[in-house]
């Protein structure tokens, strides 16, 4: 028995599980070296890339792609094909050129040559289905893993409910260093133990080489350790050995627990100088080394070029999982047909359209017939008591403030490892990581995921925010205690730059509702966009509800609307406020007209909707009153964009105190008496109309 018969036997029996049957080792070193060829080709030719990492993983992936991935490039978007997440996305022109291997559907030998262009499919780093068959935007370490988290989570639940038969697939990442070295990683990486995500396998690529030079030069963890202490199943491998990786992935599989595979590489794998050195990992080689390169690893063909008996062997591993998908679509199409139908509609991200007007409508009548003076926290949790029901694909959270957030209506069951149909996740004070996973769970497919924390805490939240809102995800983020108007907990749980910071980010929805009938109607619009992020900033205190009449129309809709004319005739002032300080608004009009000035109050639940309103609808809205006040517990940054630079701004400038919040809103002067003061004074430089 050779070498590596005995080690394959080794692991076999160690691991416990049989192993896929092998391509010979000539092959698979050759179809590995197509990829390490690639790499460098596309890098050097961009001037510009990461050709290290390819170089090194290319035996790992080609293992796990040849003999374990399940997946169909005839189909990228088949739901039930395995999740294979680059989180390293540094390393994008590894999946690129699989992809191009592997013959995904414009994914070209041209596309190759056009790496980090403008317009190529092939970006610097990997974006969501740009083109299909990449599952995550990756690039901003740890995010991938976080998402992944998200993926083997869905994935779980919705074989609980829809049965293994239809709902059997695993997530593979491909993580770094960096990856790891990232706080995120312990976020998701403990979440993933509790949870005993057994699907999930990661392969880190253990190469010991950062961007300033050896691994140790900062890091000296033993990620093997780190992450059985999380409940994980872990081991250490030669990353270059076949063999060694795929008695790893086989003992993964079968384990009743996520999976962490050490797979110790060598970074640049093959090249003569740079190979091992920090030199290879974000540079290209260079024209010498890349020549020099290609005669150590026997690579002949020249630059972009893959011999046609490698390339047929590669597309014949991507041709392998069309039995596998047709049969599973066999075994959906013979659900029960409510079943079916059900799984088809959340698959494809279609609400229950009928169920969710009548929730929305019900709930709008309640409050209609009896009026409620609730914090809108409070109101958004008698919106998901309507809502969950008629839209069983909501997966709610929290990051252990269940009872502040108020994100678990009565009744819904916790997801735990035993119990994985549960509907509510206790993330734990992880918000990082809760928010990169529940992208991972709309990049699955499947379900809606919202969660909750205070919205000073969105700051960690931020990174997975951004990419959401980059991937045009449908998430949704209940951030609660959202102004000084918390009160006791002062000025480090008191969100003062919060609103602008959210608002700053393109396609994130920021919606402020002012009572409890326009927190119902913007929890609807948060369900309807499909293709932007939500934030529902909500507050601690209470608030009367303006919208005391039925209409059901949804006048959140438009991002802004006049909630109260002005009497006595035309407008002078127009007083612009969101949340909270809408009733602050209403209470400044009342003071105006005892001063014979006549103001109007819109409320602006979300600046983002607003602004993509037509141009006349905009106008109208803000209207012709010369003088514009801007009321919210928050910096001014944003607001200059409704009330002009000349208008006036009644909200905070510095930080909060420590204080019960009534104290604090008349110290720091958010009152309707300030408002009117500013709207008077504005008054005399601009007098009427």
């Amino acid at each position: 028995m050779g070498a590596a018969d005995q080690l394959a036997t080794a692991q076999k029996i160690r691991y416990g599980s049989e192993i896929p049957a092998p391509i010979s080792r000539a092959v698979h070193d050759r179809m590995a070296n197509a990829i390490r060829a690639l790499a460098m080709d596309a890098v050097e030719q961009a001037k510009s890339g990461h050709p290290g990492l390819p170089m090194g993983a290319a035996d790992v992936a080609t293992v796990l792609f040849t003999r374990f991935l399940k997946f169909d490039p005839a189909d990228p978007h088949w739901p039930d094909r395995d999740r294979f997440v680059l989180s390293a996305g540094h390393g994008s022109m590894l999946l690129y050129a699989l992809l191009f291997l592997l013959g995904y559907e414009g994914v070209t030998i041209e596309e190759i040559k056009r790496f980090r262009q403008l317009g190529a499919l092939t970006a610097g780093h990997p974006e969501h289905d740009h083109p299909p068959g990449v599952e995550t935007t990756t690039g901003p370490l740890g995010q991938g893993l976080g998402n992944a988290v998200g993926m083997a989570i869905a994935e779980r639940h919705l074989a609980a409910e829809f049965g293994s038969d239809v709902v059997d697939h695993h997530t593979f990442v491909l993580a770094s260093d960096g990856d790891l070295m990232e706080g995120i990683s312990h976020e998701a990486g403990a979440l993933a133990g509790h949870q005993r995500l057994a699907k999930l396998i990661v392969l880190y690529d253990d190469n010991g080489i950062s961007i300033d030079g050896p691994l140790s030069l900062a890091d000296s963890v033993d990620q093997v350790k780190r992450f059985e202490a999380y409940g994980w199943n872990a081991t250490r491998i030669d990353g270059q050995d076949p063999e060694a990786i795929a008695a790893a992935i086989a003992w993964a599989k079968s384990t009743d627990r996520p999976a962490l595979i050490a797979c110790r590489t060598t970074i640049g794998f093959g090249a003569p100088t740079k190979a091992g050195t920090k030199e290879s990992h974000g540079s290209p080689l260079g024209a010498e080394e890349i020549r020099n390169a290609r005669e150590r690893l026997g690579w002949t063909s020249p630059p972009f070029e893959v011999p046609a008996d490698i390339r047929d062997a590669w597309r014949a591993v991507g041709q392998r999982g069309r039995a596998a998908r047709l049969a599973w679509e066999k075994r959906v199409t013979s659900l029960p047909p409510d079943q079916y139908a059900e799984f088809n509609r959340r698959l494809a991200g279609d609400l229950p359209v009928e169920a969710l007007a009548a929730a929305v409508r019900g709930l709008k009548e309640t409050l209609a017939a009896a009026p409620k003076e609730i914090a809108t926290r409070a109101s958004s949790e008698l919106a998901l008591g309507a809502l969950t029901p008629a839209v069983p694909e909501m997966i709610g959270g929290s990051a252990d403030l269940t009872g502040s957030n108020n994100t678990r209506p009565k009744g819904m069951a916790a997801m735990s490892a035993a119990h994985p149909a549960g509907r509510f996740i206790h993330y734990g004070v992880r918000e990082h990581g809760m928010v990169a996973a529940m992208s991972g769970m709309a990049l699955h497919g499947g379900v809606i995921p919202y969660s909750g924390t205070f919205l000073v805490f969105s700051d960690y939240c931020r990174p997975a925010i951004r990419l959401a809102a980059l991937m045009g995800q449908h998430v949704i983020y209940v951030l609660t205690h959202d102004s000084i108007g918390l009160g006791e907990d002062g000025p480090t749980h008191q969100p003062v730059e919060h609103l602008a910071a959210l608002r700053a980010i393109p396609n994130l929805l920021v919606f402020r509702p002012c009572d409890a009938v326009e927190t119902a109607e913007c929890w609807e619009l948060a369900l309807k966009v499909r293709a932007s992020p939500s934030a529902l900033v909500l507050t601690r205190q209470n608030l009367a509800q303006l919208r005391t009449g039925f209409t059901a129309e949804n006048r959140c809709a438009a991002g802004a609307y006049e909630l109260l004319p002005a009497e006595g005739g035309a407008a002078q002032v127009s007083l612009f406020a969101t949340g909270s300080e809408v009733a602050i608004a209403a209470a400044a009009r009342r003071l105006l007209a005892e001063r014979g000035v006549a103001a109007r109050v819109v409320s602006v639940p979300c600046f983002e909707l607003f602004e993509r309103a037509p141009a006349n609808t905009r106008a109208a809205t803000i209207g012709p009153a010369r003088v514009r006040v801007g009321i919210e517990a928050a910096a001014r940054q944003g607001w200059d964009a409704i009330i002009g630079s000349d208008g006036a701004f009644v909200g905070m400038t510095g930080f909060g105190a420590s204080a019960p919040f009534k104290d604090l809103y008349l110290h720091y002067g958010i009152t309707a008496e300030r408002a009117a003061e500013a709207a008077l004074a504005l008054t005399k430089i601009n007098p009427a109309n």
